[in-house]
């Protein structure tokens, strides 16, 4: 893992024009500390996403309403793709395919515009007028007070595992540091470091920049950036010979296919995916093949009674067996 000494706001304002970086300055409020989103579409409110919803900012620095807000032109989001392309978008041209850039600090600068096809798929991006820079921010223990909850201290293995929540639940924070907990091991809560295997399909879990993992991951950690679930687990099993493969927001038919061979394998496997219940995992034909084939030994529910990423319950979903319930 790379070691990360600057900080979130000192990373992600080296990929953003000046002046967009200015504007955040002269807010009274403390925008760097709690934006997850910097959002700069052409000719309409530059926008600021965190906890607490949207926020439109003035080139005052003043939170204003969007009419009022200032309004980024050609030249701010041609700035900005030459700070994140190091003024060569050619170069990045696979990466503009998925529609997105990783910086170096693992944050994400998400790209819309035109598409250009070539043979019914999409080649790359032009005319871009829309740029989503996702701040990545971890949390180091957040999962931690959790973790023993996926351990069989018995058989010294890691228990098979899904996290769930709605979008934008704190799934990929939570995952990340549990990846971390068990790639390091915890003496002081009786478990030795794992072998850890991650497919990271988005860059989201491990946020590597040239394959270089930016965020803990844990010791024991390898990932697999850039690359398709159901292709990542079969290459990382053969591979790196894991103990635990880890993986985010899965659903298809090929992610069950291939988490089918990994439990074949004897490898533990923990997900995260897209739900508020049980019953809207059941309506996902390759979630619900997992269901019914009593794959995961817990599954943990996150929610937003005690703020985003409340830990709400954990659950034996083969007994129905309540393990742990928030309050």
């Amino acid at each position: 893992m790379a070691a990360q000494s600057a900080t979130p706001r000192e990373q992600v304002r080296n990929f953003l024009p000046q002046r967009i970086c200015e504007m955040i300055d002269r807010s009274p409020l403390p925008l760097w500390d709690e934006a997850e989103e910097i959002r700069l579409r052409l000719g309409r409110p530059l926008a600021l996403h965190g906890r607490t919803g949207d926020l439109f900012l003035a080139a005052s620095g003043a939170a204003v309403k969007p009419e009022q807000a200032y309004k980024p032109d050609r030249s701010d989001l041609e700035r900005a793709l030459q700070l994140i392309s190091s003024s060569s978008l050619y170069a990045f041209e696979q990466e503009l395919r998925c529609g997105y850039l990783t910086v170096p600090g693992g944050h994400r600068v998400g790209l819309c515009g035109q598409a250009v096809l070539e043979e019914g798929r999409v080649a790359r991006l032009k005319h871009i007028t829309g740029l989503n820079y996702r701040i990545a921010r971890e949390v180091i223990g957040a999962a931690l007070p959790y973790v023993s909850y996926f351990v069989d201290y018995h058989r010294q293995r890691v228990r098979h595992g899904l996290i769930i929540s709605p979008p934008r639940g704190g799934k990929t924070t939570f995952l990340r540091d549990l990846a971390r907990c068990l790639g390091s091991g915890a003496p002081e809560l009786g478990f030795r470091a794992f072998k850890v295997a991650i497919v990271d399909e988005r860059s989201e879990i491990a946020g590597s920049f040239q394959g270089l993992p930016q965020l803990d991951v844990g010791f024991c950690t390898d990932v697999l950036d850039a690359c398709p679930k159901a292709e990542g687990m079969m290459m990382l099993l053969r591979s790196m010979a894991p103990e635990v493969m880890v993986t985010d927001e899965i659903g298809s038919e090929a992610d069950a296919a291939a988490i089918e061979e990994v439990l074949h394998a004897g490898v533990a496997v923990i997900a995260t995916a897209h739900a508020g219940s049980l019953a809207e995992l059941q309506s996902r034909p390759g979630l619900r093949r997992l269901l019914q084939m009593q794959v995961f030994e817990r599954v943990l529910f996150l929610g937003r009674s005690r703020g985003v990423g409340t830990v709400e319950q954990i659950i034996d979903p083969r007994s129905g067996k309540v393990h742990y319930r928030c309050g």
